[in-house]
């Protein structure tokens, strides 16, 4: 199963605001989520988040900057080649100012008002509680359509 990290920048603590990219392309188009994408062989789940960061916003995160926040596995029976364990992770310390690329157009959003309706239908489920500092780890089932939710949350790892 495919390996993803997905990064938050969040501004205070406890946070009140989160950034958050509008996916131009590709998985997940036309939704709102956090940075990330695939941990590429012989990475660290941490240099994956650095590099993500790097490629689709501009920004420089060191990896003791990153705070684990959990995981999450995502099951699609329709598409198996969707499914994937995320690696979730936190960084209120950077360099430099998001900015957008070919892959999306960062946002900031307080914490009370994350575009939940323009994000996968799971993100309502466990972005709420690492935002709050919990450490989540939960497996989502995807329906046949690949949108909307077939069963979750449960419990996983």
């Amino acid at each position: 199963m495919q390996e993803t990290t997905l990064c938050f920048l969040v501004r205070g603590d406890p946070p009140r605001q989160v950034l958050l990219g509008l996916k131009k392309r590709g998985f997940g188009a036309g939704k709102y989520g956090g940075i990330g994408g695939k941990v590429a062989p012989r990475e660290t789940v941490g240099e994956a988040a650095i590099r993500e960061l790097a490629e689709e916003t501009g920004v420089m995160v060191s990896v003791q900057d990153l705070r684990p926040a959990g995981s999450l596995q995502f099951l699609f029976p329709a598409r198996p080649e969707w499914s994937q364990v995320m690696h979730l992770v936190l960084a209120n310390r950077w360099e430099g100012d998001p900015a957008e690329s070919a892959e999306i157009i960062p946002a900031w959003f307080d914490v009370a008002q994350v575009p939940y309706e323009r994000m996968w239908p799971d993100a309502i489920y466990w972005l709420p509680r690492i935002l709050a500092g919990e450490r989540v780890h939960l497996r989502f089932v995807y329906a046949d359509d690949n949108e909307t939710l077939a069963a979750g949350p449960e419990a996983w790892a």
